[in-house]
């Protein structure tokens, strides 16, 4: 009985192990936390490793709330992180009647957040056997937009507090949920990386196509145009560049996290794909039985 006891005790510690809280940055008025889960099996020499950026408005959210998609992950042979990041927007307005600026501001803190993450796991690579040629990005809603926005801003120009990122770093790859991105021509030849985007075509908060933030009317203080889901793709194939789409025929944003939390393994395949090199360029069309005028403009949804 002692045995089993004990059996049971050290299979708990070692659960318990795959999850660590880490602080990713520190300062006199602010503290960054992650939560990493690292797998108990050794898939490969050097792990391949996921930072997720959560959605709620860059004003809410919490980084737990993505705890089985890393967990997911890590059973399967790969590091997985979660970040908490500065929600500059908390107690503002992010919709039409906010400020635009205070809505760009709240895009460079969640991506300057997400470097300084990055930073940690390259000086920290040794430590979590990081492979550092292979991390990828991911998130949902605003942290779709964050990791668009990181993988193609100027890391130079829009920092708010300094990281150490090299100058010629490139994240392998980047899932997006539901984001845009606020000029396709950030997007080049020379830096694009592969791109896996998913995202309801029937969408009124971030637009699948290209249209402003809400569809706010144009004399709105919040008005902000961004290029959505769709757009990026278009924009990435005439680039000849990886990248697959995953259109929600008539699905709102609630499908900002589908894959995520229903269809991981999607997104597993995809990491596999980019690692073994593999030129990705694919469009996948889901009927979900909805249907309203954003997404009647659409044929191939017919």
């Amino acid at each position: 009985m002692k045995k089993i006891l004990l059996l049971l005790l050290f299979s708990s510690v070692l659960s318990a192990q795959k999850m660590q809280t880490l602080t990713y940055f520190r300062n006199d008025t602010l503290q960054l936390d992650l939560d990493l889960y690292l797998p108990n099996k050794k898939t490969f020499e050097k792990l391949p490793l996921m930072i997720f950026v959560h959605g709620g408005g860059f004003s809410g959210g919490e980084r737990q709330n993505n705890a089985a998609f890393c967990k997911f992950l890590s059973e399967r042979g790969f590091a997985a992180a979660t970040i908490t990041y500065t929600l500059y927007m908390k107690g503002k307005n992010f919709s039409c009647d906010g400020v635009l600026s205070e809505k760009i501001k709240a895009i460079r803190f969640g991506v300057n957040d997400l470097w300084l993450a990055t930073s940690y796991f390259l000086k920290n690579k040794e430590k979590f056997n990081i492979d550092s040629n292979h991390i990828f990005i991911s998130g949902s809603s605003a942290g779709g937009e964050a990791v668009l926005h990181a993988a193609y801003w100027d890391r130079v120009v829009m920092k708010m507090y300094e990281h150490d990122l090299p100058p010629d770093f490139k994240y392998a790859g980047l899932v997006s949920g539901a984001g845009a991105i606020m000029d396709l021509n950030l997007i080049t030849e020379k830096n694009s990386i592969p791109m896996f985007l998913f995202h309801g075509n029937g969408d009124r908060t971030v637009p699948y196509g290209t249209a402003a933030h809400h569809y706010c009317k144009t004399d709105a203080s919040g008005w902000l145009m961004l290029f959505g889901s769709h757009s990026i793709y278009d924009h990435a194939i005439a680039k000849n560049a990886s990248a697959e789409l995953h259109t929600y025929c008539g699905g709102g944003h609630e499908y900002s996290g589908w894959l995520f939390e229903k269809e991981q393994q999607t997104i597993v395949d995809f990491i596999r794909k980019v690692m073994a090199g593999q030129k990705i360029q694919s469009h996948s069309i889901v009927k979900t039985g909805k249907k309203n005028e954003l997404s009647s403009s659409y044929g191939f949804c017919d």
